[in-house]
């Protein structure tokens, strides 16, 4: 456990979140899979979050994700797939063939609150998804 400060908390805020492709198409692979990484780890700087780990399926996305309090995890997932979409779209225009309407992301999102007795465990599970 981590103990993060600010000038008046002391922390340890953790979310295990997950978010799919539309229509759970395998588009993540290759030169997008690499580019989604380096996008996320960039969005979440900028905005004022860790990435703890990370992995990205050719559907779907883990991610082991720490903020201030004062950070929901509904801003978290917001910034992560509305940037991501955006850039990858503009960057990949041959993803919008692969995807009707134009949206990358399934609306739908998965989030889990860490505790520290679990927080190895987890980081384990989205290390090992690629393995299993």
């Amino acid at each position: 456990m981590q103990l993060q400060r600010g000038r008046t908390t002391v922390y340890n805020v953790n979310y295990h979140i997950v978010w799919s492709v539309k229509y759970r198409r395998s588009v993540l692979v290759g030169t997008v899979e690499n580019r989604l990484k380096e996008l996320l780890q960039k969005i979440s700087d900028a905005k004022g979050f860790m990435i703890q780990s990370m992995e990205v399926m050719p559907d779907h996305v883990h991610v082991f994700v720490s903020g201030h309090p004062k950070i929901s995890s509904s801003y978290m997932y917001k910034m992560l797939k509305g940037i991501s979409a955006r850039r990858l779209l503009m960057e990949f225009p041959a993803l919008s063939k692969k995807l009707w309407r134009g949206h990358l992301w399934n609306p739908s999102t998965y989030v889990e609150t860490i505790g520290h007795i679990s927080e190895e465990a987890v980081r384990k599970y989205i290390e090992d998804q690629k393995k299993g």
